[in-house]
């Protein structure tokens, strides 16, 4: 039976890194990974979740400014960091227009 997508790594290692970052810090450090990587704007976090030797970070980004603002285009990056904050991996998950709301919210 094949997992929903983000079920996978994620769920069988969730847990608070041992050593290095706390979780503000890992958000800081997803924030500056993102800037380096992308020329849109990052709106802000949208989680934070520890894993076995890192952290798991999401982070909204305008892609598309329009007038008016409500139609904007927004993408959440997922953003894989090791227990110093280095970036593993980084990935676009989503790209939504905002304030659409999606069938998941909340879970």
């Amino acid at each position: 039976m094949a997992a929903a997508k983000g079920e996978g790594r994620a769920q069988a290692t969730r847990r608070r890194p041992r050593e290095g970052l706390v979780a503000s810090a890992a958000a800081a450090a997803a924030l500056r990974s993102v800037k380096d990587l992308v020329s849109s704007d990052p709106v802000g976090i949208t989680s934070v979740e520890p894993l076995d030797d890192g952290w798991l970070v999401e982070v909204e980004v305008v892609e598309e400014r329009r007038i008016p603002s409500s139609a904007d285009v927004l993408a959440l990056y997922e953003i894989e960091l090791d227990g110093e904050g280095e970036l593993l991996a980084f990935r676009r998950t989503r790209r939504y227009g905002r304030g659409k709301a999606s069938g998941n919210e909340g879970s």
